[in-house]
């Protein structure tokens, strides 16, 4: 069976996302698509071959959007992945859209987000979605305060006619959280936190304490030169590549941590996987500690 049940070396390797159990080490299809996440894939059948390679490593929660591409993704993990196994959880963004020029822009509306779920559902293939993550877009580079509770409801109400089984928030701040929470139930938050960006470890704390799932993304994004090489050095120790000793320790830092590591590579796929199984010695985790505070 697949390295991703090694995860279990220093956690549970499976943590709930809504009303299902995932394993931790998940696929995040955002790669898939072209050069800045817009237009086709270089190597169709590669990208439909990541996809299937990564059912048969034994993953089980795949993350994506329509707004990938635009509708490039889903289409994709339809083609290649339809019909879908029994156990997998597919997780997509609205709130959302590319501009001609590949951009990204806020889509917010009500029309728009209820547009955004009709073309994931269609674009997938399915009459229900898993998990859908309302991503804020008052600031395209991170969190920024406000009232969420307008698009939320949309969302909500989407839910309350079936189309959707959980609702999670995306690049949001823990007043945005506190806010949803109030207005619907939060099956997961997906922001970016990594070993140098770690804005999020109160958070995180608090999320595992009431059982919700953190997703974080760009595992390897903003690390400075000198946080770059004490990486690379740990992992040159270790016999592994930098992505695998990051990966490893997300999974080492709290329990509720699901990753969703992306490649349109099976190749490096299987790289990813294999963190699951990579063990960190005490000494490699407290340099790893203190890769934030690196100056």
């Amino acid at each position: 069976m697949s390295n991703i049940q090694q995860s279990g070396t220093f956690a549970p390797a499976t943590f709930k996302l809504g009303s299902r159990t995932v394993k931790r080490l998940g696929y995040g299809a955002m790669q898939l698509a072209g050069p800045g996440v817009f237009g086709p894939p270089k190597d169709h059948d590669a990208a439909l071959a990541v996809l299937r390679e990564a059912i048969a490593q034994g993953i089980d929660h795949i993350d994506t959007s329509d707004f990938y591409g635009p509708h490039v993704t889903n289409r994709l993990i339809r083609e290649a992945l339809a019909p879908y196994p029994d156990d997998l959880v597919i997780v997509t963004k609205i709130g959302a859209r590319r501009g001609a020029d590949g951009s990204w822009l806020p889509a917010s509306s009500p029309e728009a987000l209820t547009q955004a779920v009709h073309d994931n559902l269609g674009n997938l293939g399915l009459d229900v979605l898993d998990v859908v993550n309302l991503r804020i877009m008052f600031d395209t580079h991170g969190p920024a305060e406000g009232s969420i509770e307008a698009p939320l409801t949309v969302l909500a109400e989407l839910q309350q006619q079936g189309l959707v089984r959980h609702i999670g928030l995306s690049n949001v701040t823990p007043a945005q959280i506190a806010q949803g929470r109030g207005i619907a139930e939060i099956a997961c938050v997906q922001n970016q936190y990594n070993l140098a960006h770690r804005d999020d470890d109160a958070l995180i704390d608090d999320l595992v304490r009431d059982g919700i799932a953190y997703v974080p993304f760009f595992p390897l994004g903003g690390f400075n030169p000198l946080q770059s090489s004490t990486l690379s050095e740990i992992a040159a120790r270790l016999g592994a590549t930098p992505m695998q000793v990051a990966l490893a320790w997300l999974l080492r830092r709290a329990p509720n941590i699901l990753l969703i590591p992306g490649t349109s590579s099976v190749g490096h796929l299987r790289e990813n996987l294999a963190a699951g199984e990579l063990e960190l010695p005490q000494d490699a985790l407290s340099e790893l500690d203190g890769v934030a505070l690196a100056a």
